[in-house]
């Protein structure tokens, strides 16, 4: 998207794109929470957090450059989204470090540079030492990452999903790319009571027993404090907020004013519903007044 004259070992890095890494906000693919997520960056759980700026160097090669200063990475996020040019060049006083490879898939590359790939080996490394490149997820795959991954095109793309499930639309736009969604069916959703309230559909038996656990441990949440970013509150129409949490083997994505979904490790490309009825509004309320919030 943008040059800077900033440097990746006194190579020009031609920034592509960025990220925040925030306890509010921070790529699924790194963790369930943020101290995973900076842990697998080798980073420590800094509370205002990083920003990631990943791109190429003069060769052609990938690098993801870690930067302390978060706000210049919001605003120039913030400006790419609303489809405005804006030119990132991190100071040389605000890098933390830079790590070879991008953690996330990315399909541009900067004009007039060879393709994208990882960069060699440093000079004076050992054969058999360990080059750490940063790689994304195997898309082919499904795992933690693909099932964070999942649950956040759910909550991004809200509108699609729950029109999907109950032909209700809900004013939004862009819908998911159905090669690479999560699979939905009718006969999958839930309703903790068994009524299929606000659905629109049959609800599945109550006793599913991923639902029951990730209910469980989200109730659990609310009486001991998971690690930082394990629930996240953001942004939705109206008076609303999307919540999203995760735990050990699951996802779960929901809106306040709305039903919710969860996404669970042994069930490959499934996103389970769940019906509103009665006890899940308290639930999302409650997540959502301990849930952490961009600044």
């Amino acid at each position: 998207m943008a040059g800077t004259d900033d440097s990746v070992d006194d190579d020009p890095l031609y920034v592509l794109t960025a990220a925040l890494l925030t306890p509010a906000r921070f790529p699924a693919v790194l963790g369930d929470d943020y101290p995973e997520a900076c842990a697998a960056l080798g980073l420590d759980p800094y509370d205002r957090g990083y920003g990631l700026v990943m791109g190429q160097d003069g060769g052609g090669a990938r690098w993801t450059v870690v930067i302390d200063d978060v706000s210049l990475v919001a605003v120039a996020i913030a400006s790419w989204d609303c489809g405005m040019e804006y030119d990132l060049s991190p100071g040389e006083r605000t890098v933390v470090c830079a790590l070879p490879g991008w953690p996330v898939a990315l399909s541009v590359r900067a004009p007039g540079l060879p393709a994208p790939h990882d960069p060699a080996q440093e000079p004076g490394c050992e054969e058999d030492d360990d080059w750490p490149v940063l790689t994304p997820p195997d898309t082919e795959s499904w795992g933690p990452a693909q099932r964070r991954l999942g649950a956040d095109e759910i909550a991004l793309q809200w509108a699609s999903w729950r029109e999907r499930l109950a032909g209700v639309p809900i004013a939004e736009p862009k819908p998911p790319d159905p090669a690479k969604s999560p699979k939905i069916d009718a006969k999958d959703v839930v309703d903790p009571e068994g009524t299929g309230e606000n659905t629109g559909e049959k609800p599945m038996p109550a006793g599913h027993p991923g639902i029951r656990r990730v209910l469980k441990e989200l109730h659990g949440y609310l009486d001991k404090a998971p690690p930082l970013g394990r629930v996240r509150s953001s942004f939705a129409p109206g008076d609303a907020r999307t919540l999203r949490a995760d735990g050990p083997g699951w996802s779960f994505v929901a809106r306040t004013d709305d039903m919710a979904f969860v996404l669970l490790d042994e069930e490959p490309g499934e996103a389970l519903p769940i019906g509103r009825g009665t006890e899940l509004p308290a639930l999302l309320a409650a997540l959502d007044d301990m849930a952490v919030r961009p600044a």
